[in-house]
């Protein structure tokens, strides 16, 4: 059988069966667009994906990217998909025609983008990071810096970058050192270190951009002080023309156990020879501005972590239909043919656990970019600001729950292959080393937790909750309606009103106990995406409950989804009920043992 990375018949139930995206061609911004268009660029990034993304995944996970004493040496299959996305005109899909991108809603770029990550998300990270760096430069930048240093990254001629965390700071950027040095010719001379930064050097493209977080002398503590600059590795002349290196220099490759087809480097600023940086926005205010790249980065990861998570599955899937071991429980006969491994209940129970936790998160990373469309393009303010609150919680269960609960499939789809699967002969191991560093970059799970706990679910006295919780109810009304569906939107709302009350209970707890009621965020966190992820297959199940399927393949389609809205909301969504008892309890054993008590030192 053809190996399988992605569903794309899923993919198109999450577009037009249950958000309905092409509705959005009726809104002035996407009208120059239809299914046509959308199904277009889906096909264009299907064929990639297939033909140029995904065969060299191996080769480049094997043979991954170093230093030869000058440049960094990666295989040229690389290179050779990424002029092809870009010659397709991908990397634009969604920026502004004005900048020359193509407009495109985010919810089909980001279905697009899902292929190409449950391909080889290695390679596809380079378009990932550039396209979060330009959306950056449009946000803050200044309408010079967005035609100088934007429209190339645009146009796929140059990559970008973020340049945040440093080797002695890490996830706490109050505490970084990077410092930007004003200059009479309206420059900056930057000079520091910064670390863990992906597609920081390469020959891929004719320049990179870096979104640099620095200090200017003189600025507030802390975080208050940080400011954003464009750092490009070759300078720019006036006509936009390239111009000599920048004193931006590689000082050293890491070697990740995953992502080893994206290079992660070491760079220092202004080490050897002057490097400019141009002051983006207003001085200290990068790290406020950086979120607008984060926040999206954020959600994209999520979207990675669930490819690799889907990716997995499928290829677990299709090892259970060939490999054939064993008998069922009532045939033991030694001369009775082996039947296929999907016929034994544990291996059925691993493989839809996988489909429970990767189907539910494509249809929340998709969600999510749906609502940015809906930000972009509504115009009542009130329905504006509630989407606004919507994105605000549940970016981080977006970004944090794939990554936490598709390495979990992951996990998974190595145990149906058993042997085998901790093999290179097969791709589940490469997947799970891949998707293990999702649940780090772009904030740690911890920070995800902090983030929704500490500040998403109690902002403007809660309206963020208030809002998802009226989202919930209006689906949970919808499902009490329909036969099979009215007992889970019971379970739903039970699992809702405790969600309500713990939160209420910590929120109180922190006026007095504050490390106490945060000690446990992620446990929180954890709780918190499983009654999302349980509203969002409760919407698929609505969709699917309504259908009329027209051929066996189309009934087995939407029987698979009420089976594994059926599975989650029995298997998966208790487990949050025994959370919530935990963390009413404010349990402080973690807080109180002596940090001597884990070993001798």
């Amino acid at each position: 059988m053809t190996p399988q990375y992605f569903n794309r018949r899923d993919i198109d139930f999450l577009l037009y069966e249950l958000l309905n995206v092409d509705k959005l061609c009726a809104r002035p911004r996407y009208a120059a667009h239809d299914r046509g268009t959308f199904e277009a660029i889906l096909n264009t990034t299907e064929a990639l994906a297939v033909d140029l993304f995904a065969p060299h995944a191996a080769k480049s996970d094997a043979h991954e990217p170093h230093f030869n004493g000058q440049s960094v040496d990666i295989i040229p299959e690389v290179k050779t998909a990424l002029k092809a996305y870009v010659d397709a005109g991908l990397m634009g899909a969604a920026f502004d025609e004005d900048m020359g991108g193509l407009q495109l809603p985010m919810t089909v770029t980001q279905a697009a983008n899902a292929m190409l990550y449950g391909a080889n998300v290695g390679t596809a990270a380079y378009p990932l990071l550039t396209m979060g760096a330009a959306n950056l430069i449009g946000a803050v930048g200044s309408p010079e810096q967005k035609q100088k240093f934007m429209r190339p990254m645009v146009a796929g001629r140059w990559f970008g970058t973020m340049c945040l965390s440093e080797p002695q700071a890490g996830s706490s950027l109050a505490d970084i050192t990077t410092k930007a040095t004003p200059t009479e010719a309206g420059h900056y001379l930057i000079t520091g270190t910064k670390m863990w930064i992906s597609c920081g050097d390469h020959e891929l493209s004719e320049n990179i951009v870096h979104m640099v977080l620095a200090k200017i002398p003189g600025g507030g503590p802390g975080v208050k002080g940080i400011s954003l600059f464009i750092v490009p590795k070759r300078r720019v002349n006036g006509d936009g023309s390239l111009g000599p290196r920048n004193g931006v220099a590689l000082a050293g490759l890491n070697h990740k156990m995953g992502y080893r087809g994206t290079v992660n480097t070491l760079l220092n600023f202004g080490e050897s020879s002057e490097c400019h940086g141009y002051l983006v926005g207003q001085p200290h205010q990068g790290l406020a501005y950086m979120f607008h790249m984060m926040n999206e980065a954020r959600i994209g990861v999520g979207l990675g972590a669930t490819m690799l998570g889907y990716a997995g599955y499928l290829a677990s899937l299709q090892y259970a239909r060939e490999r054939r071991q064993g008998r069922h429980a009532d045939n033991k006969a030694p001369d009775s043919p082996q039947v296929p491994i999907i016929e034994h209940a544990d291996i059925r129970r691993l493989l839809l656990t996988q489909k429970a936790y990767v189907e539910g998160a494509l249809s929340l990373s998709l969600y999510c970019a749906f609502l940015v469309d809906q930000q972009r393009t509504e115009t009542d303010a009130a329905r504006r600001d509630a989407i606004n609150l919507l994105l605000e919680i549940l970016t981080p269960v977006a970004k944090a729950w794939p990554s936490e609960f598709c390495l979990e499939a992951n996990k998974h789809a190595i145990q149906v292959l058993g042997g085998y699967g901790y093999t290179r002969d097969f791709p589940v191991e490469r997947l799970y080393r891949d998707n293990r560093l999702n649940a780090i970059h772009e904030g740690t799970h911890g920070i995800q937790g902090l983030d929704l706990l500490g500040r998403k679910v109690a902002m403007n006295n809660g309206a963020a909750l208030k809002a998802l919780a009226a989202e919930m109810q209006a689906a949970i009304q919808a499902a009490r309606k329909v036969d099979g569906l009215a007992p889970l939107a019971a379970l739903l709302e039970q699992a809702l009103g405790r969600t309500g009350e713990v939160t209420i209970a910590l929120q109180m707890a922190r006026k007095d106990k504050p490390r106490a009621a945060l000690a446990y965020a992620t446990v929180y966190l954890d709780m918190f995406g499983h009654v999302v992820l349980a509203w969002m297959w409760l919407r698929q199940a609505l969709v699917a409950s309504a259908a009329k399927p027209a051929s066996p393949a189309e009934k087995a389609f939407y029987g698979g989804k009420l089976s594994a809205c059926k599975f989650f909301f029995h298997a998966e969504l208790p487990k949050t009920a025994m959370q919530a008892a935990f963390l009413k309890s404010l349990d402080t054993t973690t807080l109180d043992m002596d940090a001597a008590g884990f070993a001798p030192e």
